[in-house]
């Protein structure tokens, strides 16, 4: 007994240790800047690179540059607010707001009550799960439960490994219909592409739990799941979102290491090979892309999964969650003059998304083309290698890249008080997407 509270103290003490370095990155030199004047945001940009260069600290991140609200946020240095007198600061204290989006019971990557918590008796799952965001391990384990728990529904599979040496997991959900489903007709959806955007992880989670706890209890989803494969994948950057939680909260890209050996990370949604332009970003840009097209090892073992692992699959439907900006975007990212297939049809089912969204929540999510949305209209370049425009041009008929709340108040830091209702109205989307793909007529 002496043995396992020693060992059981030790734990408590390493969970400790751990929530005191998480979010290790100090931002208080730092606030996040709108700015609204359009004809100005290339201006702005220069001007940023060339303080930059000057010294090092002044280094800026642009969070979103938004064509359908025609604002571009940028996390600039206090140092150099005044030569910027245009901007209206949206978030003052980064700190603060990285600290809201950890609850005051986050304890690491356990919490004491253990997993028993997010199951009920008959062990489906539980919505106490969407109470906070969740760390990888706490993610992991929860999928792996859910395979215990629907075994007839669920299959946890290895997609591939991080340069950290990390698993890359995906859900299948299937029921095996070969009457109901005989093509193998699939919906992918992913989430985590870029690491610091944790509501679409757990946005990615939420729609998990809607479809299986719904399932037998309500003819909508069992529709669904009698008719449909899902493909999921919640945390496509395992090694970035992991970093987050323990050094960076903001950092963006994987984790891989680059030709400078000072900065790692390849931004993956820039490393699938359609269209694919190297950048000339310097590694340590957010936007690097690396130096050839799959260099992530990721995007190259997604590529492998898809085609290859899945190749008689019939995929139907793409969706790839993101934040933020509220926004629903059809490809392509690479070109704004590029016009996708049956560009008809592709808008209707954009704005239905759109509607299903407001109807569910009144929230506003703009649609527009991805190339308009990445600024490949004013550089070209940034909305090159794209997982959107991949599995549209590929394998996927429909494909959407849906960017999660909000409009600039909290940004990429959006409280935890959050995630329900976001879920909520991105299932309503979901919901829609998966009745206009199993219309006969389509």
């Amino acid at each position: 007994m002496r043995t396992n509270a020693f060992g059981v103290w030790i734990v408590n003490l390493i969970v400790l240790l751990f929530a005191a370095n998480a979010y290790a990155k100090d931002y208080s030199d730092y606030k996040i800047c709108r700015f609204n004047n359009e004809s100005r945001f290339a201006y702005i940009i220069s001007k940023l690179k060339d303080l930059a260069m000057i010294k090092q600290d002044y280094e800026f991140d642009i969070w979103a540059k938004s064509k359908s609200h025609e604002v571009m946020d940028v996390r600039i240095h206090n140092d150099i607010l005044e030569q910027f007198p245009d901007c209206t600061i949206i978030i003052e204290d980064l700190d603060a707001a990285i600290s809201e989006t950890k609850s005051s019971t986050q304890e690491g990557p356990f919490s004491n009550s253990g997993f028993q918590d997010f199951f009920d008796s008959s062990k489906k799952p539980k919505d106490i799960f969407f109470n906070e965001y969740r760390d990888l391990d706490t993610i992991y384990t929860w999928l792996d439960l859910l395979q215990l728990s629907f075994p007839n529904l669920v299959t946890v599979e290895w997609t591939g490994q991080t340069f950290e040496g990390r698993d890359l997991k995906a859900l299948h959900i299937s029921t095996n219909n070969v009457e109901k489903n005989p093509d193998k007709k699939t919906i992918i959806i992913t989430g985590g592409v870029h690491a610091r955007e944790w509501i679409s992880v757990s946005t990615v989670c939420y729609t998990i739990f809607q479809l299986l706890s719904r399932y037998g209890q309500s003819d909508t989803e069992t529709k669904f799941l009698d008719h449909l494969d899902f493909l999921i994948i919640p945390v496509f950057n395992p090694d970035g979102y992991v970093y987050t939680w323990t050094h960076d909260r903001l950092w963006r890209k994987n984790r891989q290491q680059t030709y400078f050996p000072r900065c790692f990370g390849i931004d993956i949604d820039h490393s699938f090979d359609f269209q694919w332009t190297g950048s000339n970003n310097f590694p340590c840009s957010e936007n690097y892309s690396g130096e050839s097209p799959f260099e992530a090892l990721e995007a190259e073992s997604w590529d492998e999964y898809v085609n290859k692992v899945k190749s008689e699959y019939n995929i139907h439907g793409y969706l790839d969650f993101h934040s933020y900006a509220q926004e629903v975007l059809y490809p392509y990212g690479y070109s704004c003059d590029a016009l996708p297939r049956d560009l008809e049809n592709l808008l209707e089912l954009s704005y239905g998304l759109s509607k299903a969204i407001r109807r569910k929540s009144g929230k506003n999510y703009h649609v527009l083309s991805s190339c308009e949305d990445r600024g490949s209209d004013l550089q070209p370049g940034l909305g090159s290698g794209s997982a959107l425009d991949y599995m549209y041009h590929h394998r996927a008929y429909w494909a959407f890249q849906l960017k999660l709340r909000d409009t600039g108040n909290h940004g990429f830091l959006l409280p935890a008080k959050y995630i329900v209702p976001v879920g909520e109205e991105i299932y309503a989307a979901v919901q829609y997407f998966c009745e206009f793909i199993l219309n006969p007529d389509l």
